[in-house]
Order: C-alpha cells, then structure tokens, then sequence
C-alpha cells in the first residue's frame, strides 16, 4: 500500500511570501510622490524607505548568500536600507531618511519586482534548505512588522499638516462599549513562551518556561476614550502622585495633557486620525498612550498593568480573531473600534490597540540570540524598554500570538498603544466575575 505524499516544509511559502510584498504595495497605493517621503522626527521612516528596507532584508540575508549567481541591483543600497544590522555594516544615519529622495519610489519598485522574482525562482526549486525556508518565514513576518510601521509613521507625520490629511475615509461606528467586567484567575505554576516546533515566532517569545502567578484579574476590554477622558477631567496630567518619577518628568519636559493626536482646545474633544480630523468617540478604545500614561490611568482607576505573564495565561486559549468588533489591518480602517461584549475570556486582547504590560523587556530563561547578523533582530534591544501585547489595527491578524512579544521606549505613543487594567485577587478566594458600575 503506497503512503500518501507529504507536503514539503516549504508548500505555501511562495504564495505568503508574494501576498504580503503586494500587501506593503497597497498599502502605498493612496500616497502622493511627496508622502512617499516623510519623516516627522528621527523614531518614524518614510513609507518609501520601508518599501525598500524589507526588500533589503530579502536581498542580503537571503538572495546573496543562498541563489547561486545572483547580482544586486546596486551594491550601495545595503548601506543605504540597513537598519540596525551591524554584523552586515554601517546604516545611513536614521534621522536623515527623509533626505533619501533616490532611488526614487519608480526605483525603488522596480528592485522591489526583481528582488520578488528571484525570490520566487529561489522558492520554485525542487529542493529549498531548511536555513532558507527559515529565513523566509522570519522575512514575511519582519515585513507585516514594517506593514504596521509603514502605517504608524505615516499618521505620525501626517498629524504635523494643519490640513489633517485623509489616508482612507471610514464610517464611524455607533456601537456602544460594554460595561467593564473582570475576568478572575486562581494563579499557580504555568507556562509561558513559544515552541517553535508548534510554528513560527520570533527568538525572543523562547525558550518556553515555567512561571509562577499569584491570582489575579484581567479587565474585559481595554480602557475606552471616556474613561481616560474622565481621567483628563479629575486633574490626570496635574496630579503627581499618579506618575512614576520618570513619567512625572517626561510629563514637565513634554507639556502633555492628553493622548497624542488629541485637541482639547475646541467645545469637543478631537482628535486626528487616519481618516482625517473627529471628535472624540467615548466608546472606542483609547489608544497612542506611551506607558507612563497607562500607569498613571491604572494607578488613577485604583488597579494596575497587567504582567506579561498574566496576559499571556488569560489569551492563549483564545483565538486570535476573537470577534467582528477585533480591529486589524485587513479591514482598513486603520484606528481602533468599539469591543465587543466577552464571552469565553476578555474581550478586544487581539487587535485595536497594543496593551502596555508591567513587565520589562527582559530575555527569558535560557534565552540565546541565534547566531550572526540576524541575532542582531531582537536580543539587542532588551532594555530599557517595556513589553507590549496583542496586536492593533495596524496589525495583520495571521502576524499575531498569544505569545509575541512587542516592545518599546515606555516615552514613545505614536503606536497605537492603549490599556488594559488588571488588578490582584487575595488568595484563595473563589474566582467570581464581577462588574464595575
């Protein structure tokens, strides 16, 4: 009796691969010349500049090394696209990226298409090694990662036009948030982290290991706009003992009074989206908080943030598309909506926003950043920076897990970044779910 074909590792690379490079495409598709090239200040890129990033990162960690005879459009771009990468050689200085008007957006497409080609000729081999097969996997997912920045920078340096520029119009959403309920759990000895063997994830969401948790609660859904706008009303930004001592003085240096993209200057708040310039909507989620603010918000609602851990334990028996109310990048609306009510555990934890957690951006037990240049992509940065969950609306849902592990500066908002309260449980006690008025 013969034994059925298995499919190779491989089966299905080449088509992701080729859906996502068009997906960065459409992304641009509403862009004018000029908006190829804007950068408001040295965190964020111009979209043109992510464009031709993510076909570097196929071009030198891919294409040199492993396809026989093939020649790089032009030797100077691996200077001019490296990001951060040392181990492959100096970066043109990020701040100045705006400054790189050629290769121009005409260019910069056409070595897209070449790139692509030989990628799909380097897939459509009868034999493909498992280093490559690899390597493409951690390509798509760098390039829905740079998708959402693509998106996120582009907001950012829009807002700085007294026009408030349309990316894509939307229909506001009359949903009404539900009230805030509280998901309990008994803590005790649990696991967190990725099994690469179960799929792919990146270096820093391994090894998986054991965690110990004390019992505590998880909100139903992140925090909307009328909340945090009840916390702006009592004195939020005025009340110091809200604030961590660094927030406090980010607070003073900066002048903050709200989220970012919000005017309290007018009769009605408002605030600037990709759809242009609206009023506040106290249903959906708050986002583009930095964590200073989203500590201050928990202290002020007498709860706290969650760790990473316990955000971990309470999603990863949820699906990440959790519901039609779950915002993400396919659907194009690109800011976050109303939640849905919660059912089988808390509600909006994929998509709409990032959470800001308690925990800093540490490595695990046992963690070991992979070898060469690509190491470089993750274990570097573990510090100083504190970890985010879930996934936004910027986010392509398929680039989601229970697992992954966002990270940033704690002073940095224009993510759409926004919070989920937790508060401790005394132990022991049964776990029963309760509502806030």
């Amino acid at each position: 009796m013969s034994q059925p074909e298995t499919q190779p590792r491989h089966a299905g690379l080449a088509r992701r691969l080729a859906d996502t490079r068009a997906f960065s495409e459409t992304l641009c598709e509403p862009l004018t010349a000029e908006d190829m090239g804007l950068q408001a200040c040295p965190e964020v890129s111009p979209p043109r500049w992510h464009l031709a990033h993510t076909t570097w990162f196929f071009e030198t960690f891919i294409l040199k090394p492993f396809a026989p005879g093939y020649k790089p459009s032009d030797e100077r771009f691996e200077y001019l696209f490296n990001s951060y990468y040392n181990g492959v050689g100096e970066q043109y200085p990020r701040p100045q990226r705006h400054l790189l008007s050629r290769p121009g957006n005409d260019a910069v497409r056409a070595w897209r298409a070449s790139v692509d080609e030989a990628m799909q000729a380097l897939l459509n081999r009868p034999e493909v090694a498992d280093e490559v097969i690899d390597l493409v996997a951690l390509g798509i997912e760098h390039e829905q990662q740079h998708q959402e920045l693509l998106v996120t920078d582009l907001k950012f340096s829009f807002s700085h036009n007294p026009l408030a520029p349309v990316y894509r119009p939307r229909q506001d959403s009359d949903a009404q948030a539900p009230p805030l309920r509280w998901h309990e759990y008994p803590g005790g000895l649990t696991e967190i982290g990725a099994d690469p063997a179960e799929g792919f994830c990146f270096d820093n969401e391994t090894p998986r290991h054991r965690q110990w948790l004390e019992p505590f609660a998880l909100a139903s859904r992140p925090a909307t706009c009328g909340e945090y706008l009840a916390f702006i009303e009592d004195g939020g930004y005025r009340r110091p003992e809200l604030w961590l001592s660094d927030g406090w003085a980010w607070l003073q240096e900066q002048g903050a009074q709200a989220p970012l993209y919000w005017d309290l200057d007018g009769d009605t708040p408002a605030y600037y989206t990709l759809a242009g310039r609206r009023p506040v909507n106290p249903q959906e989620t708050v986002a583009h908080l930095n964590y200073y603010e989203a500590d201050a918000f928990a202290r002020w609602s007498g709860k706290r943030l969650p760790t990473e851990a316990e955000w971990e334990h309470a999603a990863v028996r949820l699906p990440v598309v959790s519901g039609s109310s779950s915002g993400f990048v396919d659907n194009r609306r690109f800011h976050p909506g109303v939640a849905g009510a919660d059912s089988e555990g808390p509600a909006q934890l994929f998509g709409d926003v990032w959470e800001w957690t308690a925990s800093a951006y540490l490595p695990y037990p046992g963690f070991a950043a992979a070898a060469g240049a690509v190491g470089e992509y993750n274990g570097k940065f573990m510090c100083n920076q504190m970890v985010l969950r879930g996934g936004s609306c910027a986010s392509a849902p398929g680039h989601l897990r229970a697992t992954y592990r966002n990270f940033f500066y704690p002073h940095l908002r224009w993510q759409f970044s926004g919070v989920r309260l937790a508060h401790s449980m005394e132990a022991g006690r049964a776990p029963t779910p309760t509502i806030i008025a």
